[in-house]
């Protein structure tokens, strides 16, 4: 694995992004952004999550320049073209399959597994263009570069696993250089980045004047502010530096996109009768363009005009006056083309999320005295609404610091993290996990129907056995060895089922509140030895994949295990 050539990709719901670094091993790392939207006369660290296809599914544009063409198409061109945007929530709660299918703005479906290696791939090749242009044109392809995948940390494996599958698509990496494609999870990569930061790095927000406090045994809440997802961590400064963590992550899906989808309900609120429907329908790019104006309003903490287009007061004047949509409406009102939003009613669209965020904050901070700190990061982390609720609610006992630039901690944290894994020492095990087995069937201990026979022998089948437990700390490279037997004389593979549960100690792998979430192939190819062949298997649970491997002993031949977390199609 390339320890100085970093390129780290944030894969976010709203926005994406990348950053690199080519500085040698003992330089100290200060990551690049590619910096987007200089056509349009913006300079940002991200670009919109975007994409855009034509009638055929072959790819156009991502980013700015997708959101740009499309808004841009005519009303036929919108509806035969296939756009997608938010399309990473498509993977939050969902049990995923390479078939699972994605809806573009005009209801056509594509395979997720296309639309994500497509818009990876683009941001693979844009980087390594980048990187070209700032080099004299030295010439770097993907496999000089350990690349550094954000994840938010409340995916399950499941998801990550398809994430790299799409990763493998795009060319990002191929097989026999899998260990160059590193997966991070968000909050990890911030809170990694924020402890480098000034006291100067930070808003001056009821936070003293002061930096993160880096001394060890200091404990502090990461919450990492996305558009889809709230993903918070709990760390804690080790000796050394290193990060422990000490509550496992948690989060949900009341990101900024929930604050756009009440605004897009208050539109529809207001153009009753089927108009707002109707111009949906009729003029999606025409929304689009009102929903992007309104993202970047809701950044502050006053009154906003979104304009009312042109189309969309037609549609609204075959129905009667569009002021008259306005009547009785408090919050909003209607003045020569514009709508006008109290900043009051602004902070209503934040309600659902407020009380999401505050809800996970109060159950963690009930758990421990000693977290002092509140670290706001990500794109979200910009309201100033957010950040004043935050100071409001927690503000009398907890310091709450928030970047300068919160959209970009986490993808220079990330670049940071693929130097060096180990800083971040251990991790808390999300759930119990375990695979199945049999011992000698004890009637004693064990179910009548859980009997079984095999080779004349009494067996009790179906057997949790535990690897790691819900709640338990894991070091980051740390590892379970097991040794396994095939169940036939000729057996060259095996198939071992991996399950998880919220329970500290199942018996069994079918019970209530156990859960089959994979498998493992074990290859298994000389035969010599029958069933004392042993086999063994080694899993590792620190770091941010689930990883294995199996070897052989009878010829010490050693493989990486196939662990299946997706479901089959």
């Amino acid at each position: 694995m390339s320890e100085s050539f970093i390129i780290a990709i944030d894969f976010g719901t709203a926005y994406s992004g990348y950053a690199f670094n080519i500085t040698g091993r003992g330089s100290d790392i200060d990551p690049n952004l590619k910096r987007w939207g200089k056509a349009l006369g913006l300079d940002t660290p991200k670009t919109p999550t975007c994409i855009l296809f034509n009638e055929r599914q072959q790819f156009l544009k991502f980013g700015y320049e997708a959101r740009s063409t499309y808004t841009n198409m005519s009303q036929k061109e919108g509806k035969t073209h296939l756009y997608f945007e938010n399309f990473k929530m498509a993977l939050y709660g969902t049990k995923l399959n390479s078939e699972v299918t994605i809806k573009a703005a005009n209801g056509m479906s594509v395979k997720a597994l296309t639309v994500f290696a497509e818009a990876l791939k683009f941001l693979k090749e844009d980087a390594l263009k980048t990187i070209a242009e700032n080099t004299e044109g030295r010439k770097f392809i993907a496999s000089d570069f350990t690349w550094v995948l954000t994840v938010p940390a409340i995916w399950d494996s499941s998801a990550k696993q398809f994430m790299r599958e799409a990763a493998t698509k795009a060319g990002i990496v191929t097989t026999g250089t899998e260990d160059k494609l590193v997966i991070a999870l968000e909050p990890e990569a911030a809170s990694v980045w924020c402890k480098k930061l000034p006291a100067d790095g930070f808003i001056a927000q009821n936070c003293g004047g002061k930096a993160l406090d880096c001394q060890p045994e200091t404990q502090y809440i990461v919450v990492d502010c996305g558009g889809g997802t709230i993903d918070i961590t709990v760390h804690e400064i080790q000796h050394g530096g290193g990060l422990k963590e000490v509550h496992k992550a948690s989060g949900n899906d009341v990101g900024g996109q929930i604050v756009d989808r009440k605004f897009r309900e208050c539109l529809k609120a207001i153009f009753c009768g089927g108009v707002w429907e109707e111009y949906e329908t009729n003029f999606p790019t025409e929304v689009q363009k009102m929903m992007y104006d309104f993202v970047y309003h809701k950044q502050a903490d006053e009154d906003i005009q979104i304009s009312c287009t042109f189309n969309l007061g037609n549609v609204a004047q075959k129905k009667q006056r569009i002021d008259l949509f306005f009547k009785n409406k408090k919050g909003v009102s209607y003045d020569e083309g514009v709508i006008r939003i109290t900043k009051e009613k602004l902070k209503s669209f934040f309600d659902d999320s407020l009380k999401g965020i505050s809800e996970l904050l109060r159950k963690i901070l009930s758990d421990s005295s000693r977290i002092k700190v509140i670290l706001l990061v990500g794109g979200y982390a910009q309201s100033k609404i957010l950040r004043e609720y935050i100071k409001d609610q927690f503000g009398k006992n907890h310091k709450v610091l928030c970047p300068y630039r919160p959209q970009e901690v986490i993808l220079k944290g990330a670049v940071q993290y693929g130097r060096n894994l180990a800083v971040v020492a251990s991790r808390k095990s999300a759930f119990t996990f375990g695979f199945d087995t049999s011992e000698p069937f004890d009637q004693l201990r064990h179910k009548p129907d859980k009997k079984i026979t095999a080779d004349g022998k009494e067996l009790c089948g179906d057997l949790f056995h535990k690897i790691v437990e819900e709640g338990e700390d894991v070091k980051w490279d740390e590892s379970k060895a097991y040794i396994v037997y095939p169940v036939e004389n000729n057996q060259t593979s095996a198939e071992l089922k991996f399950y998880r549960s919220t329970r500290t100690n199942p018996t069994y792998v079918d019970e209530a509140g156990v859960e089959q979430i994979a498998s493992f192939i074990v290859p298994m190819p000389d035969i010599r030895g029958g069933k004392c062949r042993e086999i063994r298997i080694e899993i590792m649970f620190g770091s941010t994949e689930i990883m294995a491997k199996g070897t052989d002993v009878l010829t010490g031949i050693t493989r990486k295990v196939s662990i299946d977390f997706m479901s089959k199609a």
